[in-house]
């Protein structure tokens, strides 16, 4: 019998289970509300009972998250402001439930391990994959491995120029204010323009601001790390005038400095939407189910 793969994409909205082993054949795809987390946890791992012969199950979470092995804590979500979820235990408590092994990452850099195995990133040993909704979250890949140190890249939180001025909003966040993902996640253009993102028409200034602050954030990235891609995925960027908006600004703020003919000349293959859309995250915790398998 052919393996089983079991995928978890953790969210703040929602939790998203699947079961396959490439795109073609993923299937079964659950959407669970995130409620509380024994709420959500248990009706998670009840999902995945009911399936047979699963071998592995790979979750891509929000965080923050503790990935050290070695940690009492390790498997768990830890200071987010997400109510009701800081140090709740997720791998751990679905590992114990299932009994089988478990791989455990952000959502962003699991969603960049997908579009690595099956999409935009394929080929590639250094990328950066962004994911701009509810949060901001950034991972990707350095020399081929997935990016980790003493924790997690935490690329929603760095610092991009506010002008105050220009935009006096205090931001989102309740631990850093106007940090990257205090300026320009969902809620932040909710409280900014009184109304929901998806709402906004594409023609409203707030598009031009958020095109701005993401640009900043790339910017930033690419003088820091150089990747050989930037991928841009979540709820967010799903508005179609973003992208081109966001690869003018970059283009501006570099400034010819850097002599690359990716970013010169070929931005719109070099600032790029996921392949694999709003499957990246499951389809990247299949890959990490595969990998906790074999160990790799």
């Amino acid at each position: 019998m052919c393996a089983l793969y079991g995928g978890i994409e953790a969210g703040g909205t929602k939790f998203v289970c699947a079961l396959g082993t490439s795109p073609q054949d993923l299937g079964v795809l659950k959407q669970i509300p995130t409620t509380t987390p024994a709420e959500t946890i248990g009706q998670v791992i009840d999902f995945f009972r009911e399936q047979k012969e699963l071998s592995a199950v790979g979750i891509a979470s929000f965080g923050p998250i503790d990935l050290n092995l070695n940690s009492p804590t390790y498997g768990y979500i830890t200071t987010t402001p997400k109510p009701g979820w800081a140090f709740a235990d997720l791998a751990r408590a679905v590992g114990r439930a299932l009994k089988v092994p478990v791989g455990f990452d952000t959502d962003a850099n699991v969603a960049g391990l997908g579009e690595h195995h099956w999409g935009a990133a394929q080929g590639l040993d250094n990328f950066i994959y962004l994911t701009i909704g509810t949060g901001i979250g950034g991972g990707g890949m350095v020399n081929g491995k997935l990016i980790h140190g003493l924790v997690h890249p935490e690329i929603g939180h760095i610092r991009i120029p506010h002008d105050k001025k220009a935009d006096p909003y205090a931001g989102h966040c309740p631990f850093h204010g106007d940090c990257f993902e205090g300026l320009a996640c969902g809620p932040a253009l909710q409280e900014r323009w009184g109304q929901p993102a998806e709402t906004l028409p594409a023609n409203h200034p707030a598009w031009a601001l958020e095109a701005r602050y993401l640009a900043l954030a790339v910017n930033n990235l690419v003088c820091t790390l150089f990747p050989q891609k930037v991928i841009l995925g979540g709820g967010i960027m799903e508005q179609p005038q973003l992208l081109p908006l966001i690869r003018e600004n970059v283009q501006k703020l570099l400034n010819g400095y850097i002599q690359a003919q990716e970013i010169l000349k070929d931005i719109d293959h070099y600032i790029v939407a996921p392949k694999l859309g709003k499957q990246a995250g499951v389809l990247g915790a299949i890959v990490l189910a595969m990998q906790a398998q074999t160990g790799v």
